[in-house]
């Protein structure tokens, strides 16, 4: 792969001076340069080239004479071998960043999409006992940092840590119905503040070990005393103590009713791991993972994650056999440009865009889940955005309306308005500098502030700012969501705005029927905009493209395709000769 590095640095040092029969005049002085070596290693390199018919190098000898050196094979092409090889030796960080690095224009990623789509997707194997092997290879944009259910951050993350591990309960993937999992049964008592559950017998972890009650016992413990704040802590911070009855018998005591509970139970979040992590510790675990999943994980690094079929799941055995997920820095052809959460594939892709030049017929399903991004007003700070008339006017700005007509800057109490400070994440600054540019065409100037997640979630930076982008991933789960986005907006809003806010979760907690919870969740939504407190910037459904060959196609609670029930046709056998 070196040689192959070597051959797109020449090519991309060369760009400027080939002529149109891609031939240029050199040195080895100048090769000796380009490949920062003696000599006699960049002659070596150059006969290397001309062995492998890469180049023609016609040699002149003779003070000020140049030697002619023509290349006779693409810049693309060396690209995709290398990235055969890197991809066969499953190492293909170093190919991608010498492509990135090597490549003047777009050219080069859209010849190795057009390769890639042909190596992702379904490949079978079929071995000399006629036994097919089902490989899926999928790219992610997302790069895959933790599988650890208490580690998670991005949706990509949690799309396959879900496939990895286990809750003690699931939802159905079509209705959304809480359904049993790692336990089979469980009982509420008239408090609504016990819960007991029964887990099935003998189920497995990846390791070969007997899942127990102390497992469960040991993993909310870890959650519990885990620092920072983290997705759904409102519900960790409820559980007052967790008991392991017996080693199939679990009983959690909740600090007050939380209708929430048991949805919390069926999350990423809330995945079983094994008491003690099996001994490899808290960094080691998350990418060497042992879970009860219908994957286990085999190898995971930076760019590459191969998670192959369970065999004794308990839920029955994935029909594919391997799942190859490969990080990569660009979208594909029929993959929507700014999607950022979502994990992706060629046989299936996550909200697609149409490609102008394939003549492949996709077929495109909806979910049921959406990506909502929405900006907050800070008026827990004391500064303009405490004035709900200035409030307005930037709602009008973002919302693409005329400011209101008789409401003058001269006016606002705060005149002159100092710059805003937008708060976000690298991940959404796309959106960010959309808004800046919006509020800055109506007069405002502002100052985008991004952190990364764990800064965004623990730091003061939120309270330090005038506005505050969030997204909302509205899927079975969005209640939990809900309550844990309105907890957090609750404290950078007026005192007397938080207490109502607070109250209303406190309410919610306490509701049993699930619509009546959705309407007291609308009605926060509905106080904040009519107060000019969060805007919505738009929403975006999420889709699944695939081709007609995937059969099982079915959607997690998160809106992806559940892996565990994609299959493929066995490969037809060759119709003999008669």
């Amino acid at each position: 792969m070196k040689l192959h590095a070597q051959f797109l640095r020449l090519h991309s040092h060369a760009a400027d001076d080939r002529d149109e029969n891609h031939t240029i005049e050199t040195t080895l002085d100048e090769l000796a340069a380009i490949f920062d070596c003696t000599h006699r290693n960049a002659l070596m390199i150059i006969q290397k080239m001309e062995q492998h018919d890469w180049i023609q190098w016609t040699p002149r000898r003779g003070r000020g004479r140049r030697s002619s050196l023509r290349f006779l094979i693409q810049p693309e092409d060396i690209a995709v071998q290398s990235m055969m090889q890197a991809i066969d030796r499953h190492d293909i960080k170093r190919a991608l960043d010498e492509i990135r690095v090597h490549s003047r224009s777009s050219t080069m990623q859209e010849h190795l999409q057009g390769w890639l789509l042909n190596y992702f997707g379904h490949h079978a194997e079929v071995r000399s006992d006629q036994q097919q092997i089902d490989t899926l290879r999928l790219p992610i944009r997302q790069q895959l940092y933790t599988l650890d259910p208490l580690y998670l951050n991005w949706l990509a993350e949690s799309f396959v840590s879900s496939h990895v591990f286990d809750g003690l309960a699931r939802r159905a993937n079509e209705s959304g119905e809480i359904l049993p999992g790692l336990a089979h049964a469980w009982e509420v008592d008239a408090t609504r503040t016990e819960w007991t559950f029964f887990l099935r017998k003998e189920v497995l972890f990846h390791n070969g070990k007997i899942l127990t009650a102390e497992d469960v016992v040991y993993t909310f413990e870890r959650l519990s005393r885990a620092p920072g704040r983290r997705l759904y802590h409102f519900i960790v911070r409820q559980i007052q103590h967790v008991q392991a009855l017996s080693p199939t018998m679990v009983r959690f005591v909740l600090k007050e009713p939380n209708e929430l509970f048991l949805s919390f139970l069926c999350t990423s979040r809330a995945a079983i791991v094994p008491r003690e992590l099996n001994q490899v510790g808290e960094a080691a675990f998350g990418i060497r993972p042992i879970g009860t999943g219908a994957f286990k994980v085999t190898e995971m690094n930076e760019s590459l994650c191969l998670l192959e079929a369970f065999a004794p799941y308990f839920q029955g055995r994935a029909h594919l056999d391997r799942v190859e997920i490969v990080q990569l820095p660009w979208a594909t052809k029929l993959e929507s440009p700014d999607m950022e959460d979502t994990a992706s594939s060629f046989h299936i892709i996550h909200n697609p865009i149409p490609a102008r030049d394939t003549d492949t017929a996709w077929s495109q399903i909806h979910s049921a889940a959406s990506v909502r991004k929405f900006i907050t007003c800070n008026t827990y700070k004391d500064g303009p955005l405490r004035n709900p008339e200035i409030r307005a006017r930037i709602v009008a700005c973002l919302d693409q309306r005329h400011v209101p007509s008789g409401v003058d800057s001269s006016s606002d109490s705060y005149e002159p308005l100092a710059t805003l400070q937008i708060a976000t994440i690298p991940e959404y600054r796309a959106d960010a500098e959309r808004v800046a540019a919006q509020l800055e065409s109506c007069g405002y100037t502002c100052n985008i502030v991004a952190a990364s997640m764990n800064e965004f979630k623990s730091s003061s930076i939120r309270l330090e700012s005038d506005l505050i982008i969030f997204s909302l991933f509205r899927d079975r789960d969005e209640q939990l969501r809900l309550f844990d986005l309105y907890l957090n907006v609750s404290g950078h809003v007026e005192p007397h705005s938080r207490v109502d806010i607070e109250r209303l979760l406190r309410e919610i907690a306490r509701e049993a029927d699930h619509t009546v919870r959705a309407q007291q969740f609308e009605h926060i939504e509905t106080r904040l905009m009519d107060e000019h407190q969060l805007h919505i910037l738009y929403e975006k459904p999420v889709q699944t493209a695939y081709l007609p060959t995937v059969r099982g196609v079915s959607f997690n609670s998160q809106g992806w395709v559940d892996l565990r029930h994609v299959w493929f046709p066995p490969a037809q056998p060759p119709t003999p000769h008669t």
